[in-house]
């Protein structure tokens, strides 16, 4: 895991058991370019996602320094960094190949996909890329809807987590907790807050829809981001100060503390989310 060194800064905790953090390397195998992930897609119904236009304010990390992400954004606006991910093994590491090869076996708790996630379902990872990562149908709703994000206990799971480098920028006196994800084409999560934290693609594109603190979007906790974008929102009241980008694999996004945010997966999605608490 990655936690904040006594100075606020980033700092990268090593595996405590080389031979388990090797034997993670010891299984990449050869990438496909969407990480073998592709297998799943159903392209007449993937249509139904599609990425959108970019308003967050999008900076290259050459040009982005830590002061200027903690004077213009940290607490202010959620940004788009390019340039910064430093995660080429982790993505590897990640493939669908390589995953079911270390994990396929292990167990894994999938959450419902709506604002609150309150229910829980406890399968083989194998059994979740089988049977779970499917194109989002558009009648389904989110409280039916299971995907997996968080939750990781199981001691190979941390292990793979910690190949992960976290973002370069930070919050002082803040730690981190890492949470990993996969997700099929089309499901997401409703609006919801909390912490302040970044997101990472490392598989597929994830659509953001992002509000500051007062502006309280109108949704049904209990449908689909799908259905909100494409049945609700357009005769939906405009959302003051509204911001929304498409995350591609490799980019971060920023989101302040508090901050409504709700999440659209274009592809199958492998994402890591950093939050950070003080």
């Amino acid at each position: 895991m990655s936690v904040a060194s006594p100075g606020g800064a980033p700092e990268q905790l090593h595996p405590s058991d080389p031979s388990s953090a090797s034997r993670f390397l010891d299984l990449i195998l050869p990438l496909s370019d969407h990480g073998g992930w592709e297998d799943v897609l159903d392209h007449d119904t993937t249509k139904l996602a599609q990425p959108g236009p970019c308003t967050v304010d999008v900076r290259h990390a050459s040009q982005f320094s830590q002061q200027e992400f903690l004077d213009r954004y940290a607490f202010r606006a959620p940004v788009v960094i390019i340039g910064a991910s430093d995660n080429e093994e982790f993505k590897r590491l990640t493939s669908k190949p390589s995953l079911l090869s270390a994990l396929g076996s292990s167990k894994v708790r999938l959450s419902s996909a709506n604002t609150y996630s309150y229910d829980k379902r406890d399968v083989a990872f194998s059994s979740y890329c089988s049977h779970y990562i499917q194109p989002q149908r558009l009648d389904a709703l989110a409280n039916e809807t299971f995907y997996l994000f968080g939750d990781h206990s199981h001691p190979d799971w941390l292990s793979l987590m910690e190949h992960y480098n976290i973002p370069p920028y930070y919050l002082p006196n803040h730690s981190t907790m890492l949470s990993f994800g996969v997700a099929g084409p089309g499901s997401g999560v409703p609006f919801h807050f909390h912490g302040p934290g970044f997101a990472e693609t490392m598989w597929g594109r994830k659509r953001w829809f992002l509000a500051p603190p007062e502006s309280v979007p109108v949704f049904n906790p209990n449908r689909t981001t799908l259905q909100w974008l494409l049945e609700d929102y357009p005769h939906s009241p405009p959302l003051k100060g509204m911001l929304e980008c498409t995350l591609n694999p490799g980019e971060l996004v920023y989101f302040p503390d508090r901050w409504w945010h709700a999440t659209l997966n274009i592809d199958v999605c492998v994402f890591m989310s950093t939050f950070l608490s003080p």
